[in-house]
């Protein structure tokens, strides 16, 4: 089977969607299958790799968007795929290639569509407040989607609350959980010394694996912090990741036991990071997933994570959802942080292995093959 997979905001710094489409590509190499990736990037270039070939095609730089680029030339994303001819297409974007969809329909291809956000999450989080409470954002969400839907064979949400959008029109979609890379993330990873450059014994070690976007709120750790250091709590944040607010962030900090690491482009100091720490913080209200979350877990590291996200769906009882403020967050550390070390880290390695890229990818292939044989 030929499987092409076309997405945009796919970058050097981006996180979940670039992790997921080499995983499900990976995943389809070892089952036989052809792959073919279509991406956005700052020069044009088509090379193989180990998640298939890889197609760049030089795209628009959005300003403010911390390195994220789009794909304007669609007429040629078309020509790529026609060359290619492809028996599934899977579409990784509700914008420039969403259009996708259609041309797939009209050549008798079936063709997926992942919501890795949901579209009322990003309206909130992008207009202006005052806009934002004038306007109906869920009827707009709700048009957006019913268009999307009409494009594509099937759209696959990646949890209960990605899903919610969709029901609350109408629209049918399948769930599709994300996995985890269980090897590379590992509580065997766990090191002193990379621990010790930021606390020494007897205080907590944090770590916040995240954008620093507007919609992710990293605003809502820095201030936990704070309440915890007000608290008399011995605790020291280490944030691993960029954004357009990377410079606000940096200023709300002054003073506090946080580090900016910038993004970690070191494969094993992030796992280093991510088993080292006593509690990874998810603190974005609109996240559909959250693999860094899953990775913590994978690596033996609980999370609190914001209730209003899928969050809770993906951590389980391994670790603990908060509202959406600084004192609730801070509660929500100090409940996971009193628990038995030992304990939470088996809890949070046991959820992970729940989740492995394997099922995943077994599941997207069972998908494909019913949508090919209807």
């Amino acid at each position: 089977m030929r499987i092409a997979h076309i997405a945009n905001f796919y970058g050097p710094t981006s996180g979940g969607l670039r992790t997921a489409m080499h995983a499900l590509g990976t995943g389809y190499l070892e089952r036989g299958h052809e792959v073919l990736l279509v991406v956005p990037g700052p020069v044009d270039a088509d090379e193989q790799t180990p998640h298939g070939r890889r197609i760049t095609l030089q795209s628009l730089l959005l300003p403010s968007s911390g390195g994220y680029r789009v794909i304007t030339r669609t007429h040629e994303v078309r020509g790529i795929l026609t060359g290619f001819a492809p028996d599934v297409l899977e579409v990784s974007d509700r914008t420039t290639l969403r259009s996708l969809g259609g041309w797939a329909s009209s050549r008798g291809i079936p063709a997926v569509f992942f919501a890795h956000e949901r579209a009322d999450g990003i309206l909130r989080a992008n207009l202006p407040s005052w806009l934002g409470d004038r306007l109906p954002v869920e009827r707009l969400a709700d048009w957006h989607n019913r268009g999307t839907h009409r494009r594509f064979t099937t759209v696959v949400c990646t949890t209960e609350f990605a899903r919610a959008e969709f029901a609350r029109a109408g629209l049918a979609s399948v769930k599709v959980p994300l996995g985890v890379d269980l090897e590379r993330f590992h509580p065997r990873n766990a090191n002193a010394a990379v621990r010790s450059r930021y606390v020494s014994d007897g205080a907590s070690l944090l770590l916040m694996a995240s954008r620093l976007s507007t919609e992710k709120r990293p605003d809502l750790a820095i201030e936990a912090v704070r309440v915890l250091t007000d608290r008399g709590r011995s605790v020291h944040l280490v944030s691993a990741g960029t954004g357009n607010v990377a410079t606000q962030m940096r200023e709300l900090a002054q003073g506090l036991p946080v580090t900016f690491l910038g993004f970690v482009s070191d494969n094993e100091l992030f796992a280093q990071l991510l088993a080292s720490a006593d509690v990874v913080i998810a603190p974005g209200p609109i996240e559909t997933f959250g693999l860094a979350a899953l990775e913590a877990l994978a690596s033996g590291t609980p999370a609190v994570v914001n209730a209003a996200s899928a969050l809770p769906e993906v951590v389980a009882d391994a670790g603990r959802a908060a509202d959406g403020t600084p004192e609730a967050f801070a509660n929500a550390l100090e409940a996971v942080l009193a628990a038995d070390p030992d304990e939470r880290r088996a809890v949070s390695r046991s959820r992970a292995e729940t989740m492995p890229w394997s099922a995943t990818v077994d599941r997207m292939l069972a998908l494909h093959a019913a949508a090919r044989g209807g």
